[in-house]
């Protein structure tokens, strides 16, 4: 199963690439294809003869392909966090990242000590504050040499094209283990999509992104040991993706992994009960989808593995019955799958 992130829009017919009809009439007439403008990563472009004048970000940062600008971090690679500089060589990073070293990662000078550069991290606050809410700059007359004269900035609600910004770097900072860095950054993204959804309903895309937001939320709480907050988030999280259609295999695969990861806490906790709650919704979300889709392995992946969360819980709550038979039906399960060399991701989940 090709995993669809939720903050993927559907194309629009203004962003659709020309037909070959026309672009064949554009060579005809001499157009030059180099010169023809790269469409705006953000999806900003102008409509035809409007004499609308994409913006691109000017520090470098790009929502497609995210390079690292001025204002990141060289260790996670994500927007710099709570800014430390180090001493005596001046170089900054997030502090969470940095002070795992004793040497500058930069310039290999001791480390002895550093300052927080609240004057940088004020321009990086200011940056996100303002990152990917200009729509574009228009213009009612499209002669080129009034352009710099008459141009006025127009401000829309550009929050869902700012908050795939916001979680890849989140996700950035998450996998270099700046954990308050993703949390910061999500938690806007949430706002965002939480100010959107006030404003124009719970529409099922936003439903999706604030779902998965959410989720990520509570896996920057689970991993600073956080549990409460982060079975309220899990929670939240699956409140907006039961809203979803169940015949979207993503959201459904998303909505069970919620579940079962609020099982997981449940159980450390020593809630058992709870812990089973959890586990048989999931597996109930999962056996309903693998009955809509029965050819697809993931599916049946999702299904084996719920089996056996249940089963465990069972076996700790004394139930050997129950357990055996469900671990019996989750080894029947793995057994019946076929896996293709495509499927090699599933194979190794499976190990």
């Amino acid at each position: 199963m090709k995993p669809v992130c939720p903050f993927v829009k559907a194309s629009r017919p203004e962003d659709a690439p020309p037909p070959p009809s026309s672009r064949k009439h554009q060579k005809e007439a001499g157009a030059d294809p180099a010169s023809v403008s790269p469409k705006c990563p953000f999806g900003y472009d102008a409509p035809p003869d409007s004499g609308a004048i994409s913006p691109k970000c000017p520090l470098g940062y790009d929502s497609q392909t995210f390079k690292l600008g001025p204002l990141s971090c060289m260790i996670c690679q994500a927007l710099l966090f709570d800014c430390a500089k180090c001493v005596p060589c001046s170089h900054v990073f997030c502090k969470a990242c940095v002070l795992r070293f004793k040497d500058c990662p930069l310039c290999g000078a001791d480390i002895e000590g550093t300052e927080a550069d609240s004057n940088l991290q004020s321009t990086v606050d200011r940056f996100i504050e303002g990152h990917g809410r200009i729509k574009r700059s228009h213009v009612e007359n499209v002669d080129k040499e009034e352009v710099s004269a008459k141009e006025t900035v127009i401000y829309e609600d550009v929050s869902l094209e700012r908050g795939a910004f916001l979680v890849q770097q989140a996700m950035r900072a998450f996998r270099a283990q700046n954990v308050e860095s993703a949390k910061s950054r999500l938690s806007v993204c949430a706002e965002d999509i939480r100010d959107q959804i006030t404003r124009t309903g719970s529409t099922s895309e936003l439903c999706s992104q604030l779902g998965a937001v959410l989720g990520m939320l509570g896996d920057c709480c689970r991993a600073i040991g956080d549990a409460a907050s982060a079975v309220t988030y899990f929670e939240e999280s699956v409140g907006f993706l039961e809203k979803l259609p169940a015949d979207d295999m993503e959201i459904t695969h998303t909505l069970s992994v919620s579940l079962n990861k609020i099982g997981d806490l449940k159980y450390y906790d020593g809630d058992l009960q709870a812990a089973r709650s959890y586990y048989d919704r999931s597996l109930n979300v999962r056996q309903d989808a693998a009955k809509d889709s029965p050819d697809v392995p993931s599916q049946i992946l999702d299904v084996a593995v719920s089996l056996a969360k249940v089963a465990d819980v069972d076996r700790s709550l004394g139930n050997e019955n129950n357990a055996t038979q469900g671990f019996q039906e989750g080894i029947k399960l793995l057994e019946s799958l076929t896996l293709k060399s495509e499927d090699i991701g599933l194979e190794q989940r499976v190990r």
